[in-house]
């Protein structure tokens, strides 16, 4: 009776061991995985001074940078990182957008402005909005990812490659395409 006992306990006794003692290192996403939660929605202003919120991009990935306005050779590399994984997505790029926030009141050059054409560069100096992006060293280090409701959950790091996000984005996107 007790051999049958301990037989029927060892896959449990094995599970807590192996999740609580033994934590298998391996994962599968590339980009660090952040508490979800829902960004502010504050009002916001587009370089050609429209209005503009993060809700606007409701049902939309968007791949975020934070930045200033003088975007330096680290700021350009993260936005052609964005455009190049954006059309990289093949006929799901219309579900991507970019977003570049812009942390002051530097002004962006004409040059940036259209090579980056189709990025929505936004103006958020002082904006709540910026708080509200984690990371230990420096947030306009990282690439971020909201997901369609408005909830920011992934961040890449710093130099990133290309190729491990591309297959981050494409595993949410086809995730969220057999959810729909």
């Amino acid at each position: 009776m007790l051999l049958i006992a301990a037989l029927c306990l060892a896959p449990v006794i094995a599970s807590y061991l192996a999740y609580y003692v033994w934590r298998p290192q391996g994962r599968v996403n590339y980009g660090d995985l952040l508490t979800v939660r829902q960004l502010p929605d504050t009002p916001l202003f587009a370089l050609g001074g429209a209005q503009f919120r993060l809700s606007d991009l409701h049902g939309k990935w968007v791949m975020l940078s934070i930045d200033s306005g003088a975007c330096l050779a680290a700021c350009e590399n993260k936005l052609f990182t964005m455009r190049q994984l954006r059309l990289m997505q093949g006929a799901d790029m219309d579900r991507i957008a970019r977003v570049f926030l812009i942390a002051d009141e530097l002004p962006l050059t004409t040059l940036l402005i259209r090579e980056y054409d189709g990025t929505r560069m936004v103006r958020a100096q002082g904006s709540d909005l910026l708080r509200a992006f984690p990371a230990a060293d420096a947030p306009r280090e990282h690439i971020y990812l909201i997901d369609p409701y408005g909830n920011l959950m992934l961040r890449f790091p710093k130099d990133p490659d290309p190729a491990r996000m591309k297959q981050d984005l494409q595993r949410l996107l086809k995730a969220q395409g057999s959810a729909d």
